[in-house]
This record gives C-alpha cells, sequence and structure tokens, in this order.
C-alpha cells in the first residue's frame, strides 16, 4: 500500500468532520484483538472518508469494514511493540494536537488580537518618563525580589510627594536619565518593549505605575500626557556639520542658503552644492518617512519636522548635535484605516516579543487553571546544579537522593518528582549557547507546559467528542505510518536479496514486447536543437558545453511504446533523431531494438519494488490475523449498512 494512501486514510489531514446524524446507541461492530470498535466510530469514518453519495452502498460499505479491521490490527501491533511509548511518537503527536485544538480554544487568534491591539495605539502618542531599577541578566529570586523592593520604595517616595524627575535623575539606572530625568518624550506603538508599553496604554495621566517588569529590569512609570497620533511626515533636509570652533562660521552659512531658497534657488541645486548628508545630497535630501519617537535622539529635528503643514514648506534653520539644518516638508501620511495596516501589524507582530509574552500569560492561566503549585526551594536546588555541560548536551544530575525524590510541582495536588525531570532533561537537552542555569530553567519550562498541555487535551477531549476523534485518527495514523515503514517500505527497498528472489519468482508477469533503448535530449530551443541534430549528423561529436545546454537528459534505457511520446514519434532505427510534442523538441538517440521478452529488474526496480511491498503487506496481515483475532457482529454489521444507506 502507498504511504500516501495509508496517510490520506488514516490522517485525513485537511477533510473536516462531516456532520453527523443525531446519536445512535452506541454498540460495538467488531473487535481487534481485544479492543472494540463500535458502530459510532464506523460511521463517524466512514463518513468523514467518503464524501460522495454514491458511495454510500453496502459493497463499499462492507469493503470499508474489512479496510478499518486491517488498520486495527496493524495499530495494535504497532501499540503491542511500544510505538506509542517512544519520545519522538510523542512530540509528532503533540505537534499535531496542537494545531488541531486551536479552534477550541478562547482566544485561538492571538495575532489578531494583538494587530486589533496595535492598531489602536498607533493612533495614540504617549509621553511618559521612567525610573529604572536594574537586574542581573540571570537573576536569582533574591536579586528579583532585592530589585522589585527597591522599586516599591521609590514609587511610595513620589507617592508622598517627592519629584518624579529628582528622584529619577539621581537614581535611575538608565544612563539617558542624568540628562533628560527618565522623560522619554512622545513615542506611540512598536518603539518600547512590549510589557513596557503594555503599561504605559493602560496608565491614566498622572499616574505612576506598579514596578513594571521587561528584560531591563523594574520600571516606575509616569505618563505625563496623551494624545491622538499624528501619522508620519516625509521630508526632505539640508545639514551643514559643525565642528569645533566653527559654529558661528557654519549658522551664518545656513541662513545664507535660507536666503538663496527664498530667492527663488532651486532646494536641489543648493542641497546637491551644500548638504554634507553624502546619501541624500543627489536625491534633494529625501529622507524616508517617520513618524513620532523615531527622532527621539535629536527632537528638534521630530519638532521641525512635524511643525511644518503644507508640502512644500521649508523651516527655518535648526541646530541639533549634528549640525544646522534646513528642512522642506514633502508630505503628512496619516495613520491608514485598519484594513490597510493590518497585513503589515500581522508581519510585525509575529516577529515581536508581544506575541511570546501573550503566549506566556495564556500559559500561566492554563497553569492556574489546573492547579499548578511549584516548589520554589526545590526548584533554585535543582537550577544549581545547572553547569557547563549543559552547552555539549552532556549534563547529568548530581544531586542527593533525597533531592531526587523531592517533590518538584504538583497539577491538582498530583506530585511530579525532580528525578522525572531529570529523566526528562537528560533525554531532551541538545547542544546550545545558552547560560547554563537559563537553559535548564527553560528545560524546567518546556516540562511543566507539556504535562499542562496533556490536561488541557482530556479537558478538551470530554468537551467536544469531534476533537477526540481527530487526536485517535491522528494518533493511529502515526503508529500506522511508523509499523508500515518498518514492516513494509523500507523492507521491500533494503531486502535486496528477498527483492531479487521476488523477481526470480514472479518475472512472468513483467513480460513485455519489443522496446526501444534510447536516450532523451529535450529544449524549448528549436534553433538550437536543429543545429546539435546537423552536428551530429555531419560525424562530429557535441561538446562538454553544448551538451549543458540541453533542458534535460533522460536514459539511456528501455522504452516501451507508450512511455515516452519522443521515442514513439521517432524513426525505429538506430541513430539520433529531431522530433517535437507540442512546444519541447527532442533528439532521440536509438541504441538499439529489444527483442520481446522479460524486462530486468533494473528496468523496471521500482514497480517490481511496488508489488514486492504488496507481497510483504498481504503476509504480514495474514500473520496479524492469525495474532489478534477479529469477530465482526452480524447484527451490528447489518444496522451500520442501514444507517449509512438511508443518510
Amino acid at each position: 500500500m502507498n504511504p500516501f494512501r495509508v496517510a490520506i486514510f488514516a490522517l485525513a489531514l485537511c477533510t473536516p468532520a462531516a456532520a453527523q446524524p443525531p446519536a445512535q446507541k452506541v454498540s460495538v461492530l467488531f473487535t481487534a484483538g481485544n479492543k472494540p470498535v463500535t458502530t459510532e466510530e464506523f460511521e463517524y469514518l466512514f463518513r468523514k472518508n467518503h464524501p460522495k453519495k454514491e458511495d454510500y452502498t453496502e459493497a463499499k460499505i462492507s469493503d470499508y469494514v474489512d479496510l478499518l479491521v486491517t488498520f486495527k490490527i496493524k495499530v495494535a501491533e504497532a501499540e503491542a511493540r511500544g510505538y506509542d511509548t517512544t519520545r519522538s511518537f510523542h512530540k509528532e503527536l503533540a505537534t499535531y494536537k496542537s494545531e488541531l485544538k486551536k479552534p477550541y480554544l478562547a482566544d485561538k487568534d492571538q495575532v489578531t488580537r494583538l494587530a486589533k491591539q496595535a492598531y489602536e495605539r498607533m493612533t495614540i502618542e504617549v509621553r511618559a518618563s521612567h525610573l529604572l531599577v536594574g537586574v542581573p541578566a540571570s537573576p536569582k529570586p533574591a536579586d528579583t525580589l532585592a530589585a522589585y523592593t527597591k522599586a516599591i520604595a521609590f514609587r511610595n517616595r513620589i507617592l508622598q510627594g517627592e519629584d518624579f524627575a529628582t528622584l529619577a535623575r539621581a537614581n535611575s539606572e538608565d544612563p539617558t536619565a542624568r540628562n533628560n530625568a527618565g522623560d522619554l518624550g512622545y513615542f506611540t506603538v512598536f518603539q518600547m518593549v512590549y510589557p513596557f508599553e503594555d503599561a504605559v496604554y493602560n496608565l491614566r495621566t498622572g499616574e505612576v505605575s506598579l514596578p513594571v517588569r521587561t528584560r531591563f529590569g523594574y520600571h516606575l512609570i509616569r505618563v505625563t500626557d496623551k494624545r491622538m497620533a499624528r501619522g508620519e511626515v516625509e521630508v526632505s533636509h539640508i545639514i551643514l556639520r559643525t565642528s569645533v570652533g566653527d559654529d558661528i562660521k557654519v549658522k551664518t552659512k545656513i541662513f545664507e542658503l535660507q536666503s538663496e531658497l527664498k530667492a527663488g534657488r532651486s532646494w536641489d541645486e543648493v542641497c546637491r552644492e551644500y548638504s554634507d548628508d553624502a546619501s541624500t545630497k543627489n536625491t534633494g535630501g529625501r529622507l524616508r518617512p517617520f513618524g513620532v519617537g523615531v527622532m527621539a535622539g535629536i527632537p528638534q529635528f521630530e519638532q521641525a519636522a512635524f511643525s511644518l503643514q503644507q508640502p512644500g514648506e521649508i523651516s527655518d534653520p535648526f541646530q541639533t548635535a549634528y549640525g544646522w539644518h534646513i528642512i522642506r516638508l514633502e508630505r503628512k501620511i496619516p495613520v491608514p484605516p485598519f484594513e490597510q495596516a493590518e497585513e503589515s501589524l500581522r508581519r510585525r507582530i509575529s516577529r515581536d516579543e508581544r506575541l511570546r509574552i501573550a503566549e506566556d500569560r495564556l500559559r500561566a492561566e492554563k497553569l492556574k487553571r489546573f492547579g499548578y503549585v511549584e516548589n520554589d526551594a526545590i526548584m533554585e536546588l535543582v537550577l544549581d546544579q545547572a553547569d557547563s555541560t549543559l552547552a555539549k548536551a552532556r549534563w547529568r544530575f548530581h544531586g542527593s537522593a533525597d533531592l531526587w525524590n523531592q517533590t518538584l510541582f504538583t497539577f491538582n495536588s498530583k506530585p511530579f518528582t525532580v528525578g522525572a525531570f531529570v529523566r526528562y532533561a537528560e533525554g531532551e537537552q541538545v547542544p546550545h549557547t545558552t547560560p547554563p542555569r537559563d537553559y535548564l530553567a527553560k528545560l524546567l519550562g518546556d516540562y511543566v507546559n507539556a504535562f499542562s498541555d496533556e490536561l488541557e487535551d482530556e479537558a478538551l477531549m470530554k468537551q467536544h467528542p469531534e476533537f477526540s476523534n481527530l487526536v485517535k485518527e491522528y494518533k493511529e495514523g502515526i503508529l500506522l505510518f511508523t509499523i508500515m515503514e518498518k514492516e513494509v517500505w523500507n523492507r521491500a527497498t533494503e531486502d535486496t536479496l528477498g527483492l531479487r528472489a521476488w523477481y526470480g519468482a514472479n518475472n512472468g508477469r513483467y513480460a513485455a514486447g519489443e522496446r526501444v533503448r534510447a536516450r532523451i535530449f529535450s529544449s524549448e530551443d528549436s534553433l538550437f536543437v536543429q543545429g546539435a541534430h546537423k552536428k551530429i549528423q555531419s560525424g562530429d561529436t557535441l561538446t562538454r558545453v553544448e551538451v549543458r545546454k540541453f533542458k534535460s537528459i533522460q536514459g539511456p534505457r528501455n522504452y516501451a511504446p507508450g512511455e515516452s511520446k519522443a521515442v514513439d514519434r521517432a524513426p525505429k532505427v538506430m541513430g539520433v533523431h529531431k522530433v517535437k510534442v507540442e512546444s519541447t523538441y527532442y533528439l532521440v538517440e536509438v541504441e538499439r531494438l529489444v527483442p520481446p521478452g522479460v524486462r530486468t529488474l533494473e528496468e523496471i526496480r521500482s514497480q517490481v519494488i511496488s508489488d514486492y511491498q504488496d507481497h510483504l503487506e498481504k503476509e504480514w496481515v495474514r500473520s496479524l490475523r492469525a495474532k489478534y483475532p477479529v469477530k465482526v457482529k452480524t447484527k451490528a454489521r447489518k444496522t451500520v449498512i442501514r444507517e449509512l444507506t438511508k443518510s
């Protein structure tokens, strides 16, 4: 049986479940290896895999009973061999389940939700200040607690009346705070790390946040203003850079250039002659559109650009840390409608940390729902076991036997021990460059998430029978593919002695009439093919370069009638013949005519392998039927035939 045909039957990957009739009384249709298959399951599978009404005949339903019997005993054998207990099986099934259950989850499309949220924030510009209390890169709980406590103390001082700016200037671990007193200016969505952005957009103007954790540490945030977004601007600029001692000279020159522009001299000409921005001076000084906050490092430039109102309007000269500027407004770009912005937002979100953070929040909610409680002290002792051997995936547990048996966490009061996690971690570790403690923490998180996913799957299967059916199909499909690969497909290709013996005992079925041994050269260039043909006819040979110009070269091999249109159209005489099939031109090099006889194994290897696979499968199924007795209940069989043929 072809593996893809098996996959289609067993997995039905993309076929939605057909609407089912009102539930019938559940009864057993047959047993295979003492495992019952109900009439309900049979009808579900038959309807799902037979969308055409003409398939609902007694003969086809009976055939499907036999097909399902064969399928089930193969799965029973796979389970008997323990294929459903392997790590690879569980990983593959978990991957399928994570996709299958998305339609059944409350928040199944995080990207859409986050895109709408980002768009709402895109329409608002926020001005905020912050005070940062740093946290080490790989903190221990004590480090995190100390930073949080320090941040809370600063917040209490602010609430008691101390000036936020003064405290930030003196205490913030953001190095820019010494100059800006923590004032970040105006910004909008995607310009700050997501937890910071999320806090800002949820604060009221004048409000001071509780400590907000980001990868930099804990932030106290105060929102000082919110206003409607002004979109983006596109400007062109002329810049004269300054150096020590020449500020007055440069200032004088920039005002001279302003006078020349007012007198009517071409902007592009002045820009090309005087601007010190080599990357834009020859294109009129044009810059890419930018929004609020993008030029936060040079606020004078942003302020001047957004103050211009009409395209073509030119600013007065102004100074920044980079020199003296004049800018011209090219266009104002308002915030686009959501329908226009959605695709771009979705792309950004798929790469942004907000998607991971949102998913982490959902996971935290899931853990809480399933009664997850971790033993913090024991977790710290386990993480202390992290060392450099993790980088090469050679980590082993070196703790005490007492620690091995300690409870690491519980789900609904069910304990999970340190030893169980260690076995998981030792098997799952792979070479990496992550700091050891962080990597062991990741493995621990993966281990916890795996159990919470299992609990979620169990709950969904109880709540949604159709999800349970899908999971069962995928599980059995994986098992079927695994055992078929081992027992039939790989065996037929790897067992060369068995293949030759099969061919020798059955070569009569591979008889053929007269054939042509030929080689085929193809090209869509008629002139090239014609030239190559003339060159060969003149007794010359094609160069290696000329041979490479052909689109494809096939053979040499034996061709039976109907196997190649090009060979069929060529004269059955030795030599090189030029033929055309549709829009492709061929040179067919006929080496000789092959008389009727049995085709060689090399000539039809793929067909022999396919036939040998069918033979192996039939023999294997015969042995499985002896090993797993099957009992089909006549009454139940008649019932499903009656129910299906009347629907």
